[in-house]
């Protein structure tokens, strides 16, 4: 067999780097070369945290193998990237000609010749570039089989009329929907273009724009597993769980912290690991909400305040961007306070009791491989579906309450980290939920196989 090149393209946030970085170490390890196209923005980001992670100029000869490359996103210096809406628009415009243009570029250059695109499920139209230049290709949805599915339906939902024509932001139906009778009921009021604003719509558009091209592939790969979502992958056999997609070998020594944590917008500071080593089992609350979740200065103080209030030992992520200060009755004494954690590794920690979490998907399949109790608290996105996801179907999780003035008051807090703390049936289910989702990746797991057969499709 060949070694293929692979083209791996994910949408530009870092939720959905990640697991596409890892699904090309995967394919690399599996003999297979990856050219990664991040945007010139997040490229810049994604090296200069390796920059700052390694010791010596080296990738372990990773480099060499999984290459990593940049087209711009059309956006200026100064526009926000965090504006989802401003972004789609952005990227419809500049990029599948970019993308043509660099595959053309590698091309003359004749060092590897693109044999297959692995396009994330929000870049779908990466499939026509591809199919214009004789190029199969693949889709990877970062987040859960049942968003992949409420993707693929919106057609279906206009057409039923739970969607309105126009693609406006009102719901026809406040009922509790099922897009097919095995699946669980949504609440269309969590679909995740609804909590966006005026950026729901045009994402909603843009994805909607694209949904023909997910026809141009019959790969279509999920971070997913059976045992998360059973009904979904019934109605919707086409899709395939390679999930939990986990950074491998976190114990090899011999791999820079550069390739460890390639990907990351932000360096990792690894002295949260140290720091976990000196706290008892079971006895730490981990709190980080992502790379986009943003909070007010009084929901922050209350969030301050809660942590002091538990009287546990918390490992607490706040990323450089947080503008707020911290409120001056903070204490914090019995935590720790990183901008950017490994966090794969700190969930696996033994000192970990539990995860309060945005609910991204990613952070969600981390949390769950490690066997983590959940303390949910959606941000915005798909984050309010696997909430309820999380607490209502799995069981392993609670989620926190907002008063009557939409904030998580430090009383509540407190009171949903005791909770969970001392609940001895969700720590059991999580034990058992981590066994079954973790045979998925072992060898002779459903996972493991079809990622197998994956690869032995493109290096044919």
């Amino acid at each position: 067999m060949r070694t293929p090149t692979v083209l791996a393209l994910p949408y530009p946030a870092q939720g959905h780097v990640n697991p596409m970085m890892t699904f090309s170490q995967k394919l690399v390890h599996n003999g297979c070369k990856v050219i990664f196209v991040n945007t010139d923005f997040n490229h810049r980001r994604v090296v200069s945290s390796m920059e700052e992670q390694q010791d010596s100029s080296s990738l372990d000869g990773e480099e060499s193998v999984l290459k990593l490359v940049s087209i711009p996103d059309g956006f200026g210096p100064d526009d926000d990237r965090n504006d989802v809406g401003m972004l789609c628009e952005a990227i419809q415009k500049t990029m599948p000609e970019a993308l043509e243009k660099l595959i053309e570029e590698i091309h003359v250059k004749g060092e590897n010749r693109i044999n297959f695109i692995v396009a994330d499920l929000c870049m779908a139209w990466a499939l026509d570039v591809g199919n214009k230049l004789g190029i199969k290709g693949a889709v990877l949805c970062p987040a859960s089989a049942a968003i992949f599915t409420l993707v693929y339906s919106i057609p279906m939902l206009i057409d039923d009329g739970i969607i309105d024509s126009d693609l406006g932001l009102t719901l026809t139906t406040k009922k509790r929907i099922r897009i097919s009778p095995s699946m669980p009921e949504m609440d269309p009021e969590d679909f995740f273009w609804l909590n966006m604003g005026v950026n729901g719509k045009k994402l909603l558009k843009y994805l909607l724009h694209y949904a023909p091209s997910l026809h141009l592939t019959q790969w279509w790969l999920c971070n997913t597993t059976h045992e998360l979502e059973p009904e979904t992958l019934l109605f919707l056999p086409k899709i395939i769980p390679i999930g939990p997609l986990l950074k491998s070998n976190d114990n090899d020594d011999n791999k820079s912290a550069a390739t460890k944590s390639m990907g990351q917008f932000w360096k990792e500071d690894q002295s949260c690991m140290s720091w976990l080593d000196e706290q008892a089992d079971g006895s730490v609350l981990y709190v980080a909400f992502g790379s986009i979740t943003l909070f007010d200065q009084n929901q922050f103080n209350e969030l301050a305040l809660g942590l002091d209030l538990t009287n546990r030992p918390f490992l607490w992520v706040i990323r450089e961007d947080n503008k707020m200060a911290y409120p001056h009755q903070f204490q914090g004494h019995k935590g720790k306070i990183v901008n950017w954690a490994p966090q794969q590794k700190v969930l696996s920690h033994p000192a970990i009791a539990c995860f309060l979490t945005h609910c991204g998907w990613n952070s969600t399949m981390e949390g769950l491989s490690s066997g983590v109790p959940l303390l949910c608290w959606p941000y915005f996105g798909d984050q309010l579906y696997n909430k309820a996801h999380i607490c209502d179907e799995l069981k392993v999780g609670l989620g926190i309450d907002k008063d009557q003035n939409g904030v998580v008051s430090r009383g509540e807090l407190k009171t949903k980290v005791e909770q969970i703390f001392n609940d001895e049936n969700i720590k059991f289910r999580c034990v058992v939920l981590k066994e079954k989702v973790m045979k998925n990746i072992a060898k002779g797991g459903t996972s493991y196989e079809n990622f197998k057969n994956f690869v032995k499709e493109i290096k044919e």
